[in-house]
Parts: C-alpha cells; sequence; structure tokens
C-alpha cells in the first residue's frame, strides 16, 4: 500500500526559508501550494504558485481560492512570509511602520486562518513562522519583536477555533537569507548589542542556510505536535537545547548602550 501524497501551503516561498521548504517538500513527492509576492520559485515538481501581495487584505480570498479551492484538504500550512523592518529605537519606531509590519507578519495570517476555518476542509497542522526576538525583547528589533509576541499569540488563540487541527508558533533560529545580509552590515552592533551574536554566527553552523533550515524543521514536525496546540517552540528547544540555554541567558543585553543615531 503506497503512503498517500501530502498537500502542502506554503506562504512566502518564492525565496528565503520558504522557498527551501519548497525544495525540500517536493523532493520528498509533497504537492505544494505556494503565495508570494514574486508568485513564481523557479522549482519543479507538483507545485502551484500563485501571486499574492499580502498587504493588499482584499485579495487575499480570492487567492486562496483560486490556490486551495479544488483541494480536498492540507496535511500542513506554513505560514512563513513576514519582514523584519529596520534595527532602531522604539521611539524612533514611527506607527506607520509598525503598522505595516504588523500588517504582513500578522493580520495578513489571521485572514488566511479566518479562510483556512470557512473552509470547511481538513488541515492537520498549521505552522506559524516565529522567532526568538518574539521572547528575546533585545534592543532595537521593535517592530519585528511585537509583531512575532503578537503572532505567538494568534496561534494560541486559533488553536481554540481549529479544534481538529494542530497549531504552534515556531521559532527557526538563525537562518542565512537576505535579512542578513542587511543586519550582518547596516545597524550598529554597539548600538544594538544582539547582533553580536548574529554576526559571530554567520558563516557557522549556528546560522543555517534556507535548505538546511528547511530540513530541521521538517525533521521536528511530529515532535513539535507533542507540544499542546497553541504553544509557541523555538527549535533550539528540540535540536540544540544547550544553545537555547545560552540564547535565554543572553536576555536583553547591555540596556545601558548610548543610543547613535
Amino acid at each position: 500500500m503506497t503512503q498517500a501524497q501530502q498537500s502542502i501551503f506554503i506562504t512566502g516561498n518564492s525565496s528565503g526559508l520558504g522557498r527551501g521548504l519548497s525544495a525540500a517538500f517536493l523532493k520528498r513527492g509533497c504537492r505544494i501550494f505556494g503565495c508570494s509576492r514574486r508568485g513564481y520559485t523557479g522549482l519543479e515538481g507538483d507545485l502551484k504558485d500563485i501571486q499574492c501581495d499580502l498587504t493588499n487584505f482584499n485579495t487575499i480570498p480570492v487567492a486562496m481560492e483560486t490556490l486551495l479551492g479544488k483541494a480536498k484538504g492540507l496535511d500542513l500550512v506554513l505560514l512563513n512570509a513576514g519582514i523584519l523592518g529596520e534595527i532602531k529605537t522604539m521611539a524612533k519606531t514611527s506607527m506607520d511602520e509598525i503598522r505595516h509590519i504588523m500588517d504582513i507578519n500578522v493580520w495578513s495570517n489571521k485572514l488566511l486562518l479566518d479562510w483556512l476555518l470557512t473552509w470547511d476542509r481538513p488541515v492537520a497542522q498549521i505552522i506559524l513562522i516565529s522567532s526568538g526576538a518574539a521572547v528575546l525583547g533585545n534592543k532595537g528589533w521593535g517592530g519585528y519583536a511585537l509583531s512575532k509576541a503578537t503572532l505567538n499569540m494568534l496561534a494560541q488563540l486559533y488553536a481554540h477555533e481549529f479544534p481538529d487541527t494542530h497549531i504552534s508558533a515556531l521559532a527557526p533560529g538563525l537562518i542565512d537569507t537576505a535579512m542578513m545580509d542587511y543586519l550582518c552590515v547596516e545597524p550598529d552592533p554597539v548600538v544594538y548589542p544582539a547582533l553580536n551574536r548574529i554576526r559571530n554566527a554567520r558563516g557557522t553552523d549556528v546560522m543555517a542556510s534556507p535548505d538546511i533550515a528547511a530540513e530541521r524543521i521538517i525533521s521536528v514536525l511530529e515532535e513539535v505536535r507533542r507540544f499542546p496546540s497553541g504553544s509557541f517552540v523555538d527549535i533550539r528547544q528540540i535540536l540544540e537545547p544547550e544553545e537555547y540555554q545560552k540564547l535565554m541567558s543572553a536576555r536583553h543585553q547591555s540596556r545601558s548602550a548610548p543610543v547613535k543615531e
């Protein structure tokens, strides 16, 4: 008896971690439904891509119906799309900047979850890609940290509304994506000390490529389901508990560092 083909929906799958996840699941023979701002991954396999600007809330239901209207259900949903924003102090982060980050990192995901609720077809597991920034509270990570902390609560709240689906917010650890091109070059690590850990990790095993990060996520999917639905899980809790403890002990570094902006 052959194993049934898995169906997986991934947002932000045209680059970075989303593309890595798409490639990894395609290699496993899965059917991938992807949406992204570009709408194209260049990958081969059982893949249906659609272009969707998640900042345009009115287009999300139409895009989802176009993409998933004929699907019978989903084994896994990975809500991965998100943006970082600029590293700066909270006082110098405008409301418009925070709204933009929240729209993409949180409220677009709310609309996607709402659509899946009304879709009325089985969804086995939903993972919202979060970040350690959600709990670290490091200086400079304002809008991004706020959005990921809110995303964690979104997972917890929707766990009540998806009784037959396991939901979690998962921090995937450091991943060498375009986001790191900015973090490792532009912001001042003297002003924002948490950047030192990131810059020291680049080029080492601590910071995975998108393809390796995707494999790491796939390797913990079953373990994540052992946590209560709605939980926030840092992948390092499972794979690298000592590294996770070091990370937690380094919270709130150098709050007294002078501001040089």
